[in-house]
């Protein structure tokens, strides 16, 4: 028996056994209060926020905050933003679909750290996110600051 621990414990952990912590992860909706679309999305943004119970889910107002968010560029609602550690991992729009971002989120789950430091830096856009001081500002410890979690 103890044989087999000794040999378990030399083998690579599983996925289930390498799943980071909730607490690594700030999902961040930028939107406005005058959207309607933002305002539609809210509830499941709330909502999902519920089922994620230890990420860092923050609504942020980017006409409320546009002192503090220095040249972050919105083009269109609801843009998000979901880091893992100092990792930018999404910075774009998406469905304003609470379905849409829980499976993105859960895909972000099943990788290791390793996993996501390659996939942050898996193309140019990406590699972009990790150089800009604006994003990489938007931690959990400031956005605690700006605006109350989800």
């Amino acid at each position: 028996m103890e044989r087999e621990s000794t040999a378990r414990s030399e083998q690579t952990p599983t996925r289930a056994e390498r799943k980071p912590a909730l607490t690594e992860f700030v999902i961040v909706c930028l939107c406005a209060e005058w959207c309607g679309v933002c305002r539609e999305y809210q509830d499941g943004f709330t909502k999902l926020a519920c089922q994620f119970p230890g990420a860092g889910f923050h609504w942020l107002d980017i006409e409320e905050h546009a002192d503090d968010l220095g040249d972050i560029d919105v083009d269109n609602f609801p843009t998000l933003l979901i880091k893992r550690r100092d990792l930018v991992l999404f910075y774009g729009t998406m469905l304003p679909t609470a379905s849409h971002l829980r499976r993105t989120i859960e895909a972000f789950l099943e990788q290791s750290i390793e996993e996501s430091q390659e996939y942050a830096f898996s193309n140019v856009e990406r590699h972009g996110w990790q150089d800009d001081e604006d994003l990489r500002r938007l931690n959990a410890a400031r956005l605690g600051d700006l605006c109350p979690q989800a």
